[in-house]
This record gives C-alpha cells, sequence and structure tokens, in this order.
C-alpha cells in the first residue's frame, strides 16, 4: 500500500493526502507560545476566513470535528435543542447534546432524505428549543440538505442558534457562513481539506459568543470563548498539532493556486455530475442507483444502492485488489451501499478511472 500512487484511495475519509502536503510535516519543530507560531497562525487566518466565507476568526483545534460538535453543543445550547437527523451523524450531534446534559427535541427523516424548510419551521414552533443542530452533508448516506434555506428558517425565530456540521461539505461545496448567518459552523481536516486527520475548524457568530459567555458549564479543553480569544492574538489555546498546522498552511497555498475555494467548488460539482451521469448510464445497467435524491446529493460523497444479492463486502474487496479503495456502507446500510468519496484533491479523470473499475467489478 505504501507505493500506491496517489490518486486511487476514494475512502469517504478520511481522504487521500497529497505527497506535496504530507512533506510540510517534515518540517523543524517550533516553539508553540514564539513568534514562529504567531506568523505561522497570522499566515493561515486570512485564507482560512476565504474558506469560510467569513470575516470573523476562524478557530482550529487538536481534536476531530467531533471535538467542535461538542464546542457547539456546550457553547450554543442553553439548555434544548431541536437535532435534525438524516442519517449517522445528525445521530452523533443529538447524542453528544443529551451526553452533555441538554434537552433534545429530535426530527428524524428516512436515511437518504434531507429536513426540508417546512419542516424545521413547524419542528421549531411547536418545540421552544434554544438551538437547531444539523449535518449539512451526511456522510453516511450522501444527502446534501439545503442549509440556506434551513439557515432562513432558523433565524425567523430570534433566540435560536444554528450549528452546523459542515464536515464533508466545506472546501468542496458552497457553504457561506456570514451571508447564510451560521451560528457555529466546522470542518474536519480529513474530508474536502485533503489533510491527515486530527484539525477541527470552526467559526462562531458574534451573537453566539454571547451566548457562549453566559454558560458557565461551556467546559475547559473545548470553551469556544478561550479559543476565541486565543485565536484573536494569534495563539493557540493549548500545545497544538504543530506538524498538522505546516501542512494546514501548505494546502491552503495549494488551494489559492487552484483558484481559490470557488474553483475547488466547481472540481467537486464537476465530480458529483460526473458520478451522477455514470449512475443514469453504465451504473445504472448493474443495478446501482443513488440513495438521495437528485438536488440533495453531496457534491463530495456518493452513496450508491447494490443491487439484490450484491454485498459491499465483496464489491470494497474486490476493488482493493485491484489497488482502489472505496467505502462500503454506514451503521444500517453497511451492506446495501457503497460510498465514493469525490473530495480533497481528487479529479474527474481519475474519478472516471475509478468507476469504471466498479463497472467491471459488478459485471
Amino acid at each position: 500500500m505504501t507505493d500506491q500512487p496517489f490518486g486511487r484511495f476514494f475512502l469517504p475519509g478520511p481522504t487521500e493526502v497529497h505527497p506535496d502536503v504530507f512533506a510540510a510535516a517534515a518540517r523543524p519543530m517550533i516553539p508553540h507560545r514564539g513568534r514562529d507560531m504567531t506568523e505561522l497562525l497570522n499566515d493561515v487566518a486570512e485564507p482560512l476566513k476565504r474558506l469560510f466565507r467569513t470575516r470573523r476568526e476562524v478557530i482550529i483545534g487538536t481534536c476531530s470535528a467531533t471535538g467542535f460538535m461538542e464546542m457547539a453543543v456546550r457553547s450554543g445550547v442553553r439548555n434544548r435543542v431541536l437535532s435534525l437527523v438524516s442519517g449517522a451523524f445528525g445521530e452523533r450531534f443529538a447524542a453528544i447534546a443529551a451526553a452533555c446534559g441538554r434537552e433534545v427535541v429530535r426530527l428524524d427523516v428516512p436515511l437518504g432524505k434531507t429536513i426540508e424548510p417546512d419542516l424545521l419551521h413547524d419542528a421549531i414552533k411547536r418545540s421552544d428549543v434554544d438551538a437547531v443542530s444539523l449535518v449539512h452533508s451526511e456522510t453516511s448516506t450522501g444527502a446534501l440538505a439545503p442549509l440556506e434555506e434551513l439557515s432562513r428558517v432558523a433565524h425567523q425565530f430570534d433566540d435560536v442558534m444554528l450549528l452546523v456540521d459542515a464536515v464533508t461539505s466545506l472546501a468542496g461545496s458552497p457553504v457561506e457562513s456570514d451571508a447564510w448567518k451560521l451560528d457555529f459552523v466546522f470542518t474536519g481536516s480529513q474530508k474536502a481539506l485533503a489533510l491527515p486527520p486530527g484539525l477541527a475548524l470552526g467559526a462562531a457568530s458574534e451573537r453566539l459568543l454571547e451566548r457562549a459567555k453566559t454558560i458557565p458549564e461551556r467546559g475547559a479543553y473545548l470553551d469556544l470563548v478561550a479559543y476565541s480569544e486565543a485565536f484573536a492574538r494569534a495563539q493557540p489555546t493549548n500545545t497544538p498539532a504543530v506538524s498538522l498546522f505546516f501542512q494546514l498552511q501548505r494546502q491552503l497555498q495549494r488551494i489559492a493556486a487552484e483558484g481559490g475555494v470557488e474553483a475547488r467548488w466547481t472540481r467537486h460539482e464537476a465530480m458529483r455530475e460526473a458520478c451522477e451521469r455514470w449512475v443514469e448510464g453504465p451504473g445504472q445497467h448493474q443495478g446501482l442507483s443513488y440513495l438521495p435524491d437528485a438536488g440533495r446529493r453531496s457534491w463530495t460523497v456518493s452513496c450508491l444502492k447494490l443491487p439484490e444479492g450484491r454485498s459491499a463486502k465483496s464489491v470494497t474487496q474486490a476493488l482493493a485488489a485491484q489497488g482502489w479503495t472505496i467505502g462500503s456502507g454506514y451503521g444500517r446500510l453497511k451492506e446495501s451501499t457503497i460510498r465514493i468519496g469525490h473530495m480533497g484533491d481528487h479529479s474527474v479523470v481519475a474519478l472516471g478511472e475509478l468507476l469504471s473499475a466498479v463497472e467491471r467489478v459488478l459485471d
């Protein structure tokens, strides 16, 4: 596996990391409280704001995105949260809220579906909640929620904060933190950013920060207020994963060279469209179909239903024997679906080669 060429690892996370990004981790250590660290954080600050489409500070934590999911709950929910559940990661958000002692009201839809604005409006109106948690791109089902419209609904209720898991959407499809008034939005390094796992990144609105200051039990390591104050001074809160910060700096340079986040969105949209065309043609002839409906499909991960009699394990193992890596389904979908992570630094050309390999395996 160590000799495998770049461009054949299409797992829906962690994503394949470009050799140029890997190499950045070989830099010598720097003091995490010294001038070098301040310069590094200042260097990534504006590129991260462009990535998140925000003028707010973007904070970075040495943890998985699940850590910032907990941060969102601890700093953003006073008492009661409406958790939108359309798959495994919506389930995780709800479970974390409950584990943090918040009351959870669930709004569930079938796997592969998304919560629509009218459902959200009715649920908030009857639930007396002070926050809504949602997953923008549900990695387990490949469904993409209509985030802009859902945010518009949530903000019809003055005291309701919108907490957004953008783990497999941000940097791979449009996420407009400021224009859509997202109160807290976060992602992880190992998805569309195409970095090694280990970093969480997020941005909070001013009103969420003000609420956080009134919540005494928001924790210590994941205290949003402490993070925001530290990053405003270009300082980490605790000893960070310095090598991962080097890799983040390098990847942001590569994103700028590609043409910025908009160019990255365009490439990801082209990969989604290429996968859709293939499923409508050769894939359909092999009995494949999308789990999510048209117009609600993630730009970064495609979840495809297998024909009767075929198991995800047999398909993924056959592809692995040819040097390709994709994901089986997640949770209840483990054996009935496959997931292709066309995100990060992948191309339409490489995706086409993978899809041809899938076609041969199913033939």
